[in-house]
């Protein structure tokens, strides 16, 4: 007969509680009462600047009727809070008729330039792990073609240094140099892919070969070994990107990009939650939780005592521990069977095996 107390862990086991507080919307002391948009800023910075839970910047424009689209701002808006007729804080717009810019080209064409929204997120910062970092199987690594070696028998290679590869068949002459930096595995020891690491950027050179190809590394980011893969260069344009909070998902951090035990503020970590199940933009909550506890005589934690002494002690009831708040991160790549995130908040060191859920 299982008791009251066991089938409350057992139902705890299937919904394991998330203390974190409601979707309030509660504007910083310091919020300035006047914000003039630089260029420069990003929708993130300026979120920040007025919330603490900057997912909700939409919610500061619910009464603003001259804003169609919260997250299209441009430089030079000026951004007023005030409150409304209920007595709450909201964000007005003052923007001046948006002027167009005319280039004139060598040839005399009059082309007019469109004034560019601020983006949501830095870039430049994310930009190398959008571009350079990838994750994929293993068997599409191993198909790719790979570095053989140069004429003069060096084993490492840099920028302007000409190389033999082989396999290298492609119509696009401009390539990227490639390395498998890491393997990466769910919580349950499950393999999901590799983790491939951009090395250098290099353009092929026609030869008369049947089976090889000469490249030549054009910039490198990190040196070039023997057997480093190929792959076809693709620089895909960002997509605009809408910032939303989680609502349903909840996923665990499997690893991170530099394989570092203790991660905290702008490290980019790998989730378990697929770009089917989520979207770049979406912000997450990390959730710490401690150890189980066994109630008996003595509560103590599940690993403590011997194995006999647990073995013995094995009836006795196990209160799993609820999972505390203790950061946020931006999901901004997604891939097949995982994700890449950027912690955004941190108040204590994060982990391998943090769960991920709604912020």
């Amino acid at each position: 007969m299982i008791s009251k107390k066991l089938r409350t862990v057992f139902l705890m086991l299937v919904f394991i509680p998330i203390f974190s507080f409601a979707d309030i919307i509660t504007v910083k002391d310091s919020a300035p009462e006047i914000y003039v948009v630089k260029s420069g800023d990003t929708l993130w910075d300026i979120s920040t600047l007025y919330l603490d839970k900057p997912w909700l910047w939409p919610e500061l424009w619910r009464t603003n009727v001259h804003i169609i689209n919260p997250h299209l701002i441009y430089p030079g808006d000026e951004l007023r809070l005030v409150k409304n007729q209920q007595g709450e804080l909201v964000l007005e717009l003052v923007r001046e008729p948006l002027k167009p810019v005319i280039k004139l080209s060598p040839q005399g064409e009059k082309l007019i330039k469109a004034a560019q929204a601020i983006p949501a997120l830095p870039w430049a910062v994310l930009k190398p792990y959008i571009d350079n970092e990838m994750i994929m199987s293993q068997q599409a690594y191993d198909l790719h073609p790979y570095i053989l070696g140069d004429q003069n028998g060096a084993v490492r290679f840099a920028t302007d240094n000409l190389v033999l590869a082989k396999g290298l068949q492609s119509e696009n002459k401009q390539v990227q140099i490639i390395r498998k930096q890491n393997e990466i595995y769910d919580l349950n020891g499950n393999f999901i892919g590799i983790q491939v690491r951009h090395l250098a950027d290099a353009r092929i050179i026609e030869v008369d070969a049947k089976e090889q190809n000469l490249l030549e590394i054009l910039e490198t980011n990190l040196e070039v070994k023997r057997g480093d893969r190929i792959i076809p260069m693709s620089s895909q344009p960002l997509a605009p990107v809408l910032i939303q909070a989680a609502q349903d998902q909840r996923g665990f951090i499997i690893d991170d990009l530099e394989q570092h035990n203790l991660l905290g503020k702008y490290n980019v970590v790998i989730l378990d939650l697929t770009s089917s199940e989520i979207e770049t933009g979406t912000i997450l909550g990390i959730y710490s939780q401690g150890p189980s506890i066994i109630d008996g005589q003595r509560p103590r934690y599940k690993d403590e005592g011997s194995r006999l002494e647990r073995f013995f002690n094995k009836d006795e009831d196990e209160i799993m521990q609820p999972a505390l708040k203790v950061g946020e991160a931006l999901v901004f790549k997604t891939f097949e069977k995982a994700s890449y995130a950027l912690i955004t908040k941190s108040a204590k060191v994060i982990k391998r095996g943090m769960i991920v859920a709604k912020p």
